[in-house]
């Protein structure tokens, strides 16, 4: 098993690991591990060569774990700035290095319409101090999400893991009825979307002509 392939077996033993303590309800097991599951992806991403925006989005997403282990108000809305952070890199990422191929209107509509409706039916449940932080911050991560079909299919199903997670972390937020063991399924989404979008960044760096397009954004003149 060379380097590459034994760093990604360890993410997903971590993953694996995290997962079961959650369904056993373990969750000092679940404190501990969770902050290890980034920096195993990390490592992975970084033996691959994967750029500096995606490491910084990973790291931005640590920070953010991290934070929201505290329950508490003040730790929820750094974390979400972290995660905020993190996807402003992702945008930035994915405007340099992806194509348009898999933009379209529906694909945007669709985007729109779950937005909006989210953020709606959530307003009134939230705490009142949560309500413009997380609208604000909805906008971004669906600006990602959607952003992330740039890449590809691979790249785009982790955009809207990432939305689906923090989606059911914001209705565990204004307290609607939940499926059994929520942080579970909160955690599965979210680590899978992680991978997903790093995968989907390597993969397309290492597709043929990728280095062509991204040295032509580079070398393209710029007005005067």
């Amino acid at each position: 098993m060379n380097r590459t392939a034994a760093l990604r077996t360890g993410f997903l033993a971590v993953c694996a690991a995290d997962l079961l303590a959650l369904l056993a309800g373990v969750q000092a097991a679940h404190v501990v591990l969770k902050p290890l599951l980034v920096p195993a992806l990390l490592a992975y991403v970084i033996v691959r060569g994967g750029p500096r925006l995606l490491r910084g989005a990973l790291l931005f997403g640590w920070g953010g774990d991290v934070l929201l282990l505290f329950d508490h108000d003040l730790a929820f809305l750094a974390g979400m700035a972290s995660f905020a952070a993190g996807h402003v890199c992702y945008l930035v990422l994915f405007r340099r290095q992806g194509t348009t191929r898999a933009y379209g209107g529906l694909l945007a509509a669709g985007y729109g319409l779950a937005l909006v409706g989210l953020v709606t039916a959530l307003w009134s449940d939230l705490p009142a101090g949560l309500r413009g932080p997380v609208a604000g911050y909805s906008v971004l991560l669906t600006a990602m999400a959607f952003a992330s079909s740039r890449l590809g299919r691979t790249a785009g199903a982790g955009g809207a893991l990432f939305l689906l997670s923090d989606a059911l972390i914001a209705m565990g937020v204004a307290e609607w009825p939940a499926l059994p063991r929520p942080d579970f399924w909160v955690m599965l989404t979210y680590v899978a979307a992680q991978y997903l979008l790093a995968r989907g960044v390597l993969d397309e760096r290492a597709a043929p002509g990728a280095a062509y397009r991204e040295g032509r954004a580079e070398t393209r003149p710029t007005p005067h």
